[in-house]
């Protein structure tokens, strides 16, 4: 299985952090973001990796490179502008092949990795989900006997892991739109399965909540 790790954000919740430097690299625990990724994702088992990228993507294509460093793969594709999720994804298409695939949003921080085995046949996403982080009480999905939907009680949020067809999104006219309504439209017809996730997750968003993953990975 290949992995896309989605990249191309303006980071603007980040400022004044990126204003040099695109989130991806922004170091914690010594060392980017998006590196801790890479070495995860290695350990894994995934060997190939296609990252999207749009603000200073040079900066991060010049740090990554071919992947070589990490043991990795690395393929790029290169947004003139963001695509936003499903955009950057039915663009990257030709690298990722007509497999299933590991998604990850490049600014969480998670200690896990789902494997291609969690996609059923005929579903179309699997996603991991956690709990309600202080910033997002009330959550974006529910959870029912491994079946993800858009109402019900016990709602948990998405992780920004997931593994999905490509299927999801090859039909898509061709440009920027987001990957949300397509995951509610497939469960709609029954094709999204998930499980919950309650180890440590952390969506990166702010300088203060990169701050805090900071601190937590200094006592572990």
């Amino acid at each position: 299985m290949k992995a896309m790790i989605l990249a191309a954000g303006l980071g603007k919740r980040m400022r004044p952090l990126t204003d040099h430097c695109p989130k991806p690299l922004l170091p914690v625990a010594g060392k980017p973001l998006i590196v801790h990724h890479l070495e995860r994702l290695k350990r894994s088992g995934i060997e190939e990796v296609v990252i999207n990228v749009s603000y200073r993507a040079e900066q991060i294509m010049a740090a990554l490179g071919d992947g070589s460093a990490h043991q990795l793969r690395i393929h790029w594709s290169q947004e003139a502008s963001p695509l936003e999720t499903g955009g950057g994804i039915q663009q990257a298409l030709p690298l990722l092949g007509e497999a299933p695939f590991l998604l990850i949003n490049g600014d969480v921080w998670c200690d896990y990795l789902p494997s291609a085995a969690t996609l059923a046949e005929g579903d179309l996403a699997h996603l991991i989900l956690v709990d309600n982080p202080n910033h997002h009480p009330g959550g974006d999905f529910a959870l029912d006997r491994g079946r993800v939907t858009q109402t019900g009680e016990s709602r948990l949020t998405y992780s920004g892991i997931s593994v999905l067809r490509p299927d999801l999104v090859a039909t898509e006219p061709p440009g920027a739109f987001a990957l949300a309504p397509l995951l509610k439209r497939a469960m709609a017809e029954q094709r999204v399965s998930g499980e919950h996730y309650c180890g440590h997750w952390v969506d990166v968003g702010t300088p203060e909540r990169l701050a805090e993953l900071e601190q937590h990975l200094a006592q572990v």
